[in-house]
Protein backbone atom coordinates (compact mmCIF):
# COMPACT_ATOMS: atom_id res chain seq x y z
CA UNK A 1 0.00 0.00 0.00
CA UNK A 2 0.59 3.33 -0.96
CA UNK A 3 0.42 7.24 0.62
CA UNK A 4 0.28 9.75 -2.25
CA UNK A 5 1.03 13.64 -1.93
CA UNK A 6 0.64 16.06 -4.53
CA UNK A 7 0.63 20.32 -4.57
CA UNK A 8 0.96 23.28 -6.76
CA UNK A 9 -1.05 22.02 -9.39
CA UNK A 10 -2.25 26.12 -10.04
CA UNK A 11 -5.69 24.40 -12.01
CA UNK A 12 -6.98 26.90 -13.66
CA UNK A 13 -9.28 27.66 -17.16
CA UNK A 14 -6.08 28.64 -19.08
CA UNK A 15 -4.47 25.32 -18.52
CA UNK A 16 -7.73 22.83 -19.26
CA UNK A 17 -4.95 19.82 -19.76
CA UNK A 18 -4.15 20.03 -16.59
CA UNK A 19 -7.63 19.92 -15.09
CA UNK A 20 -8.53 16.80 -16.96
CA UNK A 21 -4.82 15.40 -16.37
CA UNK A 22 -5.73 16.05 -12.36
CA UNK A 23 -9.12 14.11 -13.22
CA UNK A 24 -7.50 11.48 -14.77
CA UNK A 25 -4.76 10.63 -12.48
CA UNK A 26 -7.46 10.76 -9.60
CA UNK A 27 -9.41 8.53 -10.95
CA UNK A 28 -7.06 5.38 -11.69
CA UNK A 29 -5.38 2.27 -9.63
CA UNK A 30 -2.97 4.31 -8.09
CA UNK A 31 -5.08 6.64 -6.28
CA UNK A 32 -7.92 4.52 -5.88
CA UNK A 33 -5.87 1.72 -4.11
CA UNK A 34 -3.75 4.08 -1.63
CA UNK A 35 -4.02 4.28 1.62
CA UNK A 36 -4.51 8.32 1.73
CA UNK A 37 -4.09 11.06 -0.79
CA UNK A 38 -2.34 14.75 0.44
CA UNK A 39 -2.77 17.67 -1.08
CA UNK A 40 -0.46 20.36 0.08
CA UNK A 41 -1.30 23.66 -1.39
CA UNK A 42 -2.48 25.71 -4.24
CA UNK A 43 -4.73 23.06 -6.08
CA UNK A 44 -5.75 26.10 -7.61
CA UNK A 45 -4.30 28.98 -9.18
CA UNK A 46 -6.76 31.31 -7.02
CA UNK A 47 -9.74 30.93 -4.53
CA UNK A 48 -12.37 33.22 -4.29
CA UNK A 49 -14.49 31.89 -2.01
CA UNK A 50 -16.60 28.43 -1.17
CA UNK A 51 -19.45 29.77 -3.08
CA UNK A 52 -17.65 30.17 -6.28
CA UNK A 53 -20.21 28.98 -8.52
CA UNK A 54 -17.36 28.49 -11.76
CA UNK A 55 -17.31 25.11 -13.04
CA UNK A 56 -13.60 24.35 -12.05
CA UNK A 57 -14.52 24.20 -8.02
CA UNK A 58 -17.13 21.48 -9.26
CA UNK A 59 -15.00 19.23 -11.67
CA UNK A 60 -12.43 19.47 -8.31
CA UNK A 61 -14.63 18.73 -6.23
CA UNK A 62 -16.08 15.61 -8.26
CA UNK A 63 -12.93 14.41 -8.62
CA UNK A 64 -12.17 14.35 -4.71
CA UNK A 65 -15.58 13.36 -3.45
CA UNK A 66 -15.19 10.23 -5.70
CA UNK A 67 -12.05 9.06 -4.40
CA UNK A 68 -13.10 9.95 -0.65
CA UNK A 69 -16.30 7.27 -1.55
CA UNK A 70 -14.14 4.79 -3.04
CA UNK A 71 -12.47 4.57 0.83
CA UNK A 72 -9.34 6.65 0.26
CA UNK A 73 -9.17 9.81 2.60
CA UNK A 74 -7.93 12.82 1.10
CA UNK A 75 -6.54 15.45 2.96
CA UNK A 76 -6.00 19.36 2.25
CA UNK A 77 -3.26 21.71 3.50
CA UNK A 78 -4.06 25.55 2.39
CA UNK A 79 -1.28 27.42 0.15
CA UNK A 80 -0.89 30.65 -0.18
CA UNK A 81 -3.34 30.76 -3.64
CA UNK A 82 -6.28 28.57 -2.07
CA UNK A 83 -6.17 29.82 1.80
CA UNK A 84 -9.51 31.55 1.40
CA UNK A 85 -11.02 27.47 1.02
CA UNK A 86 -12.92 26.68 4.42
CA UNK A 87 -15.30 23.96 5.38
CA UNK A 88 -18.18 23.86 2.94
CA UNK A 89 -16.27 23.31 0.10
CA UNK A 90 -14.56 20.54 2.11
CA UNK A 91 -17.82 18.82 2.95
CA UNK A 92 -18.73 19.05 -0.76
CA UNK A 93 -15.15 17.66 -1.90
CA UNK A 94 -15.57 14.63 0.48
CA UNK A 95 -11.45 16.16 1.73
CA UNK A 96 -10.30 17.06 5.65
CA UNK A 97 -8.75 20.52 6.45
CA UNK A 98 -5.05 20.34 7.97
CA UNK A 99 -3.56 23.03 9.44
CA UNK A 100 -0.04 23.76 7.96
CA UNK A 101 2.61 21.97 9.97
CA UNK A 102 0.44 18.92 10.94
CA UNK A 103 2.77 15.97 11.61
CA UNK A 104 1.11 12.39 10.47
CA UNK A 105 2.82 8.92 10.57
CA UNK A 106 3.74 7.55 7.62
CA UNK A 107 4.54 3.79 8.14
CA UNK A 108 6.01 4.56 11.44
CA UNK A 109 8.12 7.80 10.13
CA UNK A 110 6.46 10.81 11.45
CA UNK A 111 6.64 13.22 9.34
CA UNK A 112 5.81 17.10 9.25
CA UNK A 113 3.46 18.24 5.90
CA UNK A 114 3.33 22.07 5.13
CA UNK A 115 2.69 23.80 2.12
CA UNK A 116 6.11 25.74 2.19
CA UNK A 117 5.35 29.03 1.56
CA UNK A 118 6.31 29.94 5.55
CA UNK A 119 9.43 28.41 4.78
CA UNK A 120 10.55 31.00 2.77
CA UNK A 121 11.74 33.40 5.27
CA UNK A 122 13.86 35.52 3.04
CA UNK A 123 11.53 37.24 1.04
CA UNK A 124 10.73 39.73 3.75
CA UNK A 125 8.12 41.16 1.53
CA UNK A 126 5.99 38.01 0.78
CA UNK A 127 6.05 36.90 4.79
CA UNK A 128 4.52 40.56 5.57
CA UNK A 129 1.53 40.22 3.41
CA UNK A 130 1.03 36.52 4.25
CA UNK A 131 0.79 37.64 8.10
CA UNK A 132 -1.73 40.60 6.57
CA UNK A 133 -4.28 37.85 4.62
CA UNK A 134 -4.32 35.30 7.21
CA UNK A 135 -5.68 37.06 9.57
CA UNK A 136 -9.33 36.37 10.53
CA UNK A 137 -10.51 39.83 10.06
CA UNK A 138 -8.87 40.09 6.40
CA UNK A 139 -10.55 36.84 4.93
CA UNK A 140 -13.78 38.15 6.41
CA UNK A 141 -13.37 41.37 4.66
CA UNK A 142 -12.75 39.99 1.43
CA UNK A 143 -15.13 36.86 1.47
CA UNK A 144 -18.02 39.27 2.36
CA UNK A 145 -17.15 41.54 -1.40
CA UNK A 146 -19.51 40.32 -4.22
CA UNK A 147 -18.54 37.46 -5.92
CA UNK A 148 -17.14 39.58 -9.25
CA UNK A 149 -15.28 41.68 -7.28
CA UNK A 150 -13.58 38.98 -5.23
CA UNK A 151 -12.77 36.98 -8.84
CA UNK A 152 -11.18 40.90 -9.58
CA UNK A 153 -8.76 41.40 -7.06
CA UNK A 154 -7.97 37.27 -7.72
CA UNK A 155 -6.56 38.47 -11.01
CA UNK A 156 -5.06 41.59 -10.04
CA UNK A 157 -3.23 39.64 -7.10
CA UNK A 158 -1.94 37.38 -9.62
CA UNK A 159 -1.00 40.00 -12.03
CA UNK A 160 1.17 41.68 -8.96
CA UNK A 161 2.66 38.41 -7.80
CA UNK A 162 3.69 37.45 -11.30
CA UNK A 163 5.37 40.96 -11.77
CA UNK A 164 6.91 40.87 -8.21
CA UNK A 165 8.29 37.08 -8.79
CA UNK A 166 10.10 38.16 -11.78
CA UNK A 167 12.17 40.47 -10.10
CA UNK A 168 13.22 38.59 -7.21
CA UNK A 169 16.55 36.34 -7.04
CA UNK A 170 15.22 33.06 -7.09
CA UNK A 171 17.44 32.41 -4.30
CA UNK A 172 14.80 34.68 -2.30
CA UNK A 173 11.67 32.77 -3.28
CA UNK A 174 13.36 29.00 -1.94
CA UNK A 175 13.23 28.05 2.10
CA UNK A 176 15.56 29.20 4.21
CA UNK A 177 17.69 26.35 5.71
CA UNK A 178 17.34 27.68 9.25
CA UNK A 179 13.82 28.23 9.18
CA UNK A 180 13.42 23.97 7.69
CA UNK A 181 15.20 23.22 11.03
CA UNK A 182 13.23 25.35 12.90
CA UNK A 183 10.16 23.90 12.22
CA UNK A 184 11.65 20.71 12.46
CA UNK A 185 12.54 20.47 15.21
CA UNK A 186 9.76 22.55 16.95
CA UNK A 187 7.75 19.09 15.68
CA UNK A 188 10.22 17.00 17.03
CA UNK A 189 10.51 14.97 13.59
CA UNK A 190 13.24 14.55 11.00
CA UNK A 191 11.40 14.03 8.20
CA UNK A 192 9.59 16.72 6.26
CA UNK A 193 7.35 17.17 3.14
CA UNK A 194 6.03 20.44 1.50
CA UNK A 195 5.64 22.19 -1.95
CA UNK A 196 5.66 25.89 -2.40
CA UNK A 197 9.03 26.20 -4.21
CA UNK A 198 8.10 24.11 -7.36
CA UNK A 199 11.82 22.45 -7.47
CA UNK A 200 11.30 19.00 -6.87
CA UNK A 201 13.70 16.83 -4.87
CA UNK A 202 14.64 14.64 -2.17
CA UNK A 203 17.32 16.35 0.40
CA UNK A 204 19.19 14.52 2.77
CA UNK A 205 20.77 16.33 5.74
CA UNK A 206 22.17 16.75 9.07
CA UNK A 207 19.79 18.13 11.88
CA UNK A 208 20.95 18.07 15.78
CA UNK A 209 23.42 14.91 14.54
CA UNK A 210 20.48 12.77 12.97
CA UNK A 211 20.32 11.83 9.06
CA UNK A 212 16.67 13.71 7.89
CA UNK A 213 15.11 14.43 4.88
CA UNK A 214 13.04 17.36 2.79
CA UNK A 215 11.10 16.43 0.68
CA UNK A 216 9.86 18.82 -1.79
CA UNK A 217 6.82 18.26 -4.52
CA UNK A 218 6.39 19.44 -7.99
CA UNK A 219 3.85 21.79 -9.46
CA UNK A 220 1.42 20.93 -12.34
CA UNK A 221 2.15 23.63 -14.45
CA UNK A 222 3.73 21.11 -17.56
CA UNK A 223 3.06 18.08 -15.90
CA UNK A 224 1.82 16.23 -13.12
CA UNK A 225 4.03 15.67 -10.16
CA UNK A 226 3.47 12.84 -7.09
CA UNK A 227 5.39 11.74 -4.07
CA UNK A 228 4.50 7.90 -3.38
CA UNK A 229 5.25 7.49 -0.16
CA UNK A 230 5.70 2.82 1.39
CA UNK A 231 6.69 1.62 4.44
CA UNK A 232 9.97 0.72 2.46
CA UNK A 233 10.71 3.76 0.03
CA UNK A 234 9.56 7.36 -1.15
CA UNK A 235 9.36 7.83 -4.73
CA UNK A 236 8.88 11.36 -6.57
CA UNK A 237 8.24 10.91 -9.95
CA UNK A 238 6.28 13.03 -13.69
CA UNK A 239 2.19 11.87 -14.16
CA UNK A 240 1.27 12.28 -17.57
CA UNK A 241 -2.07 10.90 -19.50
Amino acid sequence: MSTLFISDLHLDDSRPQITTLFEHYLSGDEVRKADALYILGDLVEAWVGDDDDAQLPQRIANATRAVCDAGVPVYFIAGNRDFLMGQAFAERAGFTLLEDGTVHDLYGTPTLLMHGDVLCTDDLAYQAFRRQVRTPEWKAQVLAMPLDARRALAAKARAESRAQNSIKHEDIMDVNAKAVAQAMRHAGVTHLIHGHTHRPAIHHFDLDGHTAERIVLGDWYEQGSVLRVTAKNRQLRAVRE
